[in-house]
């Protein structure tokens, strides 16, 4: 049977800390008091006051507990219940109004348990108030539940003096075993959440990332919740153990509990209809609406999900959005999309500007003995429409899987590549360089499109958007010496590209499977990415020199390394680190030099500032392992001829992102739903009129007159 306690109502509102959890010398307020920072000066209620409020039919257990500001107006109070200690801020004979919600100053309907309330409040109809501090011109209407308890968490995997281990709360990142589980804190960003979710056989930096989040918070009990000034919220059913932001905006929520609801002036977060949030940190300018499920989580800033979407243990990075679909044990790196109301996304790491079309099942444990599958999916990452795939699977980077359930698991190493499952033949098919001969438009497109709807604030971790940088130029690299070792690298160069077109690889290499695997366009995606590593060594070269300020380039070059090292970069949570540099920072982990999260966040910080060189000493140790081109030894016509090969090969780009999408102008599958030419580009837009077109016409204008204004000034 449920178990009643029964207590004496001149207790309710009080002991709000078991007594022996108080530390020496403390009553129950004491971290009331420290979190209550809006400098009213309150007093008690005089004689007056108190004979206003008992004839506008409000009660209390002690009048002299009910404390007031200066500006107290009681004939704003009506019908209310007060029990506890509460503290009242200014109430003033004014309406507060917010998207034509008008609601009057004051505390009306409502039963009030020892709460802080600030400025101009306006609160009714709020059946169970209990333990909160709320701000300045907060507007709460119509809410059955608003508590906190004496051990609240807010969604931070932590524990409270006297509650067993098995309380906290984890998140089981990338495996349905828990066996990459972290614990959620307020402000983790996706690199925390990877390297904690990774390295799992280091038990010394497991216990430190532990350590770490522990240190975060103390573990005393008795915490209020709190609502940040300017935040509305109406017609909801639970919220309880939750904090919320300013100007934050919640209506209709079903149910919000153990949550950090992080939100700002500049970046607001709103959560409406339907919605049932546990356990999780809300980061700031999120949107959640329409029936969203997610429970065990972390939304970081100016994430999104909506229609009915779920999002169970699983961290979803900055600006992405995941609509109608189902998410478990992911780790997902900024920029993501996902939507339609079929698609299923399972323990998985995808890191970064990927999108998932409709009907796709990726990572299914279904089809394995246990639930304990993975899926690694590099950045670009775009599962066609009814993908299924089979744990465990490993895609490099900007691959786009062709419509088809693919029996057997995949590891496709080459980059920018179309993966496609032919049944009729059965056998596996890979295009590398689709990207660049096919869809230049989507893919130059997409780059700008990430950088144009980043809208974080603060940028503790600089995201890399480029579809050409480390991570996608050592895939290149790796590519090239695959298609030498099965093609032969003399007939690469000593055939034309279309007699090179199809490379059989042997069984087990791409696919676990015996059957026939095929390269296709393999000459032409070959000399592709070699084309494009020199371009983007003289592009890096470019803004670097132009960085510099010199007249001398020659002199420049003779700062750079003679033969600089072809090093592995790590992809963290969207931030693209070298790995020795990684590997240091992890070792001084281990030995105590690194001793928090905010030491984690500075590292990331001071990776972000040496990018710029790291990158360009990648981009020409690149092209000396794929072209043999030493910096050191260039001559002027040799340097000359790399920067007049990297504007053809912008040409180049530019003319494939136009031709790319002339090609749906052109299609008569496309033309035949509109009775004309006339209709459609009235309807689609005129290909002349394209904005992102004109724009890269634009800057490969401004890419030639660069070089031309760096060529001029050489001697």
């Amino acid at each position: 049977m449920n178990l009643i306690n029964k207590s004496r109502i001149l207790s309710l509102g009080y002991h709000f800390i078991d007594p022996k959890y108080l530390p020496k010398g403390k009553d129950e307020y004491y971290l009331r008091n420290r979190q209550n920072k809006n400098g009213i000066h309150y007093r008690n209620l005089t004689a007056f006051e108190i004979e206003t409020l008992v004839r506008n039919r409000n009660s209390s257990d002690n009048w002299n507990h009910i404390l007031v500001s200066d500006a107290f107006a009681p004939e704003l109070v009506v019908n209310c219940k007060f029990f506890g200690l509460v503290r009242i801020g200014k109430l003033e004979p004014y309406y507060l109004e917010f998207h034509n919600l008008r609601c009057p100053v004051g505390l009306y309907n409502s039963t009030i348990i020892s709460s802080d309330l600030g400025n101009n409040v306006a609160i009714d109809n709020v059946n169970y108030l209990t333990h909160y501090i709320i701000g300045n011109d907060v507007i709460i209407v119509n809410v059955n539940e608003l508590a906190t308890t004496d051990n609240a968490k807010f969604g931070n995997g932590v524990l409270k003096q006297g509650e067993p281990e098995s309380r906290r709360i984890w998140l089981e990142l990338r495996n349905e075993n828990g066996g990459r589980s972290v614990m959620p804190f307020n402000g983790m960003l996706p690199g925390d959440a990877y390297l904690w979710s990774s390295f799992r056989d280091d038990e010394v930096m497991q216990q430190k990332f532990k350590q770490f989040t522990e240190a975060q918070f103390d573990n005393n009990r008795g915490y209020y919740g709190k609502i940040g000034d300017r935040t509305v919220i109406k017609n909801c059913a639970i919220i309880k153990d939750v904090l919320i932001g300013s100007d934050a905006y919640l209506k209709g929520a079903n149910k919000l509990k153990n949550l950090t609801i992080n939100s700002t002036a500049d970046s607001k977060t709103q959560i409406g209809e339907g919605c049932e949030l546990v356990n999780g940190i809300v980061d700031q300018g999120c949107r959640v609406f329409y029936g969203v499920k997610a429970v065990r989580f972390i939304m970081a800033s100016h994430s999104q999900l909506k229609y009915g979407a779920r999002l169970i243990n699983s961290y979803l990075g900055n600006n992405s959005t995941i609509s109608c679909c189902e998410v478990l044990n992911a780790l997902i790196y900024p920029a993501h999309e996902q939507h339609h109301n079929n698609s299923f996304l399972c323990a998985a790491l995808v890191m970064g500007q990927s999108n998932m079309a409709a009907g796709a099942t990726i990572g299914s444990n279904h089809n394995s003995r246990g639930a304990d599958g993975e899926l690694i999916a590099g950045r670009g990452f775009w599962p066609g429409l009814c993908v299924s795939l089979k744990h465990n699977s490993k895609f490099a980077s900007f691959n786009i899987i062709s419509k088809g359930d693919y029996p057997a698991e995949l590891n496709i190493t080459l980059p920018f590549a179309l993966v496609s499952n032919h049944v009729y033949k059965d056998e596996l098919v890979v295009m590398p360089g689709y990207w660049f001969m096919y869809n230049m438009y989507a893919l130059a497109r997409n780059s700008w499109k990430y950088v144009d709807r980043d809208r974080r604030n603060e940028k503790p971790q600089l995201i890399e958007y480029d579809f050409l940088a480390p991570d996608s130029i050592q895939d290149m690299i790796q590519a090239i010496g695959l298609i030498e070792k099965y093609a032969g690298k003399d007939q690469l160069f000593n055939e034309s590209e279309k007699s090179i077109d199809e490379i059989e690889l042997p069984p087990g290499l791409l696919e676990n499977s015996k059957r026939k695997v095929r390269l296709i366009r393999s000459g032409r995606s070959y000399h592709i990415f070699r084309e494009l590593i020199a371009y983007h060594a003289a592009d890096q070269l470019l803004l670097w020199f132009e960085s510099e300020k010199s007249t001398s380039p020659f002199e420049l070059i003779k700062k750079l390394p003679a033969r600089p090292k072809l090093l592995a970069w790590i992809n963290v949570g969207g931030q693209l680190i070298r790995e020795d540099e990684l590997k240091k920072f992890m070792d001084a982990i281990r030995k105590g030099r690194i001793r928090s999260w905010q030491q984690v966040h500075q590292f990331y910080q001071k990776q972000g500032e040496n990018y710029k060189t790291d990158k360009l000493h990648h981009a020409l140790a690149a092209l000396l392992k794929v072209h043999g081109f030493h910096i050191q030894k260039a001559g002027k016509d040799t340097l000359l001829k790399l920067f007049k090969d990297s504007i053809l090969t912008r040409e180049w780009m530019v003319k494939n992102i136009e031709s790319s999408r002339k090609r749906d102008y052109d299609n008569p599958f496309r033309k035949m739903v509109y009775e004309n030419d006339a209709e459609m580009n009235q309807v689609v837009g005129k290909l002349e009129d394209n904005g992102f077109i004109r724009q890269e016409k634009q800057s490969l204008g401004e890419y030639r007159s660069r070089w031309q204004k760096l060529i001029k000034n050489w001697p």
